[in-house]
């Protein structure tokens, strides 16, 4: 007996059997996707999109879709978690309110990359076109407009990144490693310290100070925790060595060392008295940080106690704040500092 169908079938045309068709092709199977990323992508709380238009789009990536059937897929997505939204009058529609990442953070992270000198212009470039994929395609044009990586001084090591994650390969195998450390010669060339032979140490930590990238690590040799400039590393290598220097590292504070330390150059340690004009508290907190002491003083000075590693570049830094700055004690940094600036004025007379 031949089977009966309902009448509907018979008189189904062809364009709607394409239809029926293209619902259970692969295609389809991608529609909820290409819709999320279309929101994502293409709309913000300034372009909101209307379900017409959301059809187009998909019909636009080589998916077919009935209106009617895209707010069920708008429903799924905010049950996802995409936080959907609807705007109701004639110039509304459907577009993506809260995101991961607000338009003024990502500039943030944006501004980061362009500002750090550790990352090559080539990979700045690169980190910030991925920042942008995190916002809607208008708010990436705003972001854009907003990048100078140009001409910015920049680190001509490519291999930074690589470094950062081998270091951090070691950092959670709790591993030693080795490595080679290179400065740059007068012709702007790689030369190795220590005659090109590998330094070993254990790294516990990544810093960021000075606008350069460190690695904070236990030099076994030395007996003590020393710092790296990661975009200085070369040829990193993980030892099957464990780790050592955890007692010492645990009594190292990264953030009371760097307010120690200028450039990240090491010196014997002082506890220095300055006296500055009222006017550089500001530049003083910025650096000790909110709690370094101040004492109010005669002429509208102050006086502050703070430990500092001595260096010509706690000289330079001091200096750069003007001639009405003084180290009042010890005398021996007060002897080093007028020495200092003898020698500096012996070479430019």
């Amino acid at each position: 007996m031949q089977k009966e169908y309902p009448l509907s079938l018979h008189i189904l045309s062809d364009e709607k059997v394409r239809h029926r068709v293209m619902a259970k092709s692969g295609n389809q199977k991608m529609k909820i996707l290409c819709l999320r990323e279309i929101l994502l992508r293409k709309t913000d709380e300034f372009h909101p999109m209307s379900a017409e238009q959301l059809v187009e789009q998909l019909a636009a990536c080589g998916v077919e879709a009935e209106r009617k059937a895209i707010y069920d897929d708008l429903d799924v997505l905010r049950q996802s978690g995409i936080d959907v939204q609807c705007r109701k009058g004639r110039s509304g529609g459907y577009f993506v309110g809260q995101r991961e990442f607000e338009a003024a953070e990502l500039k943030l992270l944006v501004d980061a990359v362009q500002a750090s000198k550790f990352i090559t212009t080539k990979k700045s470039i690169q980190l910030i076109r991925k920042l942008e994929t995190l916002a809607s395609s208008h708010e990436a044009q705003l972001l854009q407009h907003q990048v100078y990586v140009a001409n910015r001084i920049k680190t001509m090591n490519e291999s930074i990144l690589y470094n950062v994650d081998e270091i951090n390969n070691a950092i959670n195998s709790t591993v030693q490693l080795s490595f080679r450390y290179f400065e740059y010669t007068v012709e702007k060339k790689k030369q190795f310290r220590h005659d090109g032979q590998r330094y070993t140490a254990s790294p516990y930590a990544l810093a960021w100070n000075d606008e350069n990238y460190y690695m904070i690590a236990y030099d076994g040799d030395a007996q003590k925790v020393k710092y790296f400039r990661v975009d200085k590393m070369s040829n990193i290598q993980l030892s099957t060595a464990a780790r050592i220097g955890k007692a010492e590292f645990e009594r190292f504070d990264m953030g009371i060392y760097s307010k120690k330390l200028f450039g990240m150059y090491g010196g014997q340690e002082y506890a220095v008295r300055l006296r500055m004009p009222e006017k550089l508290v500001g530049v003083v907190m910025d650096w000790f940080g909110k709690d370094v002491p101040v004492v109010p003083v005669e002429n509208d000075c102050f006086e502050t106690t703070v430990s500092v590693q001595v260096s010509p570049q706690f000289f330079g830094w001091l200096f750069g704040l003007g001639s009405d700055c003084e180290i009042v004690s010890p005398q021996v940094v007060r002897e080093q500092y007028a020495a200092a600036l003898s020698a500096a004025q012996q070479k430019n007379q």
